[in-house]
C-alpha cells in the first residue's frame, strides 16, 4: 500500500498520507501515483503545478475558479506546517457552506485533495512554509473568484491570532454575495 486515503467531515475532501520508506540515508515516498488515486475515485490529469512560499501567520485564500475552469487541487506542504482549508460551494450539497481543515506539514507528509466546487485557503503555522499545488485546470484570471478569509457565515476557526493577508484577499466578497454554479 502506497497511501492511506481518509475522508474528512466533508467526504469528498480527502486527506492522503503516503507510506515512507526510511533507512539510514533518510526517506523516500511517492506523493502522487495515478493508479492508487484512481482506485479511490480521484481520477485526474494534473496539468499545472504551483508553489508558494509564505511566512508565519500568512493566510492565502479563500480562492476558487468558476466553471468551466473550476479546479481540483492536490495540496502538499513541502516545508513547514500549514492549516489547509476547503469550503464546499456546491449548492445542492448537504455540506454547502461548510468547511474542513487539516494540518499539512513536512513532518506528516500529508496532502489534501480538494475537488472542484470548493474554495481553498491555508494559514502558515511554522516560521515559514512552501506549499505545492497540483491542479487539473490551468489558471484562468477570467474565472478567478474568492471569499474573504474571515467570512462570518463560514466561520473558519483559523489557529492564528494575527494573520497577514494580501490586500486582494482582504477585499474578497462575502460567501452570501457570490453566485455559485457548482453541483455535487
Amino acid at each position: 500500500m502506497s497511501f492511506i486515503f481518509k475522508q474528512l467531515r466533508i467526504p469528498d475532501v480527502i486527506s492522503i498520507t503516503p507510506y515512507l520508506f526510511n533507512d539510514e540515508r533518510g526517506y523516500f515516498f511517492e506523493n502522487f501515483k495515478h493508479s492508487a488515486f484512481k482506485q479511490h475515485q480521484i481520477d485526474l490529469n494534473f496539468i499545472q503545478e504551483n508553489f508558494s512560499k509564505s511566512k508565519k501567520n500568512v493566510i492565502r485564500g479563500l480562492h476558487f475558479q468558476k466553471n468551466p475552469k473550476a479546479q481540483a487541487k492536490l495540496v502538499t506542504a513541502v516545508s513547514g506546517e500549514i492549516f489547509d482549508v476547503a469550503v464546499d460551494l456546491r449548492k445542492n450539497s448537504s455540506t454547502f457552506g461548510k468547511w474542513v481543515g487539516e494540518i499539512l506539514s513536512e513532518i506528516n507528509h500529508k496532502s489534501l485533495y480538494v475537488p472542484k466546487g470548493f474554495a481553498h485557503g491555508f494559514c502558515v503555522l511554522s516560521e515559514g512554509a512552501t506549499v505545492m499545488y497540483k491542479i487539473n485546470q490551468e489558471y484562468s484570471p477570467d474565472h478567478e473568484q474568492g471569499i474573504v478569509w474571515n467570512d462570518p457565515d463560514i466561520a473558519i476557526s483559523w489557529p492564528i491570532s494575527e494573520p497577514i493577508i494580501s490586500e486582494k484577499d482582504q477585499n474578497l466578497p462575502l460567501f452570501k454575495n457570490q453566485d455559485y454554479d457548482f453541483n455535487p
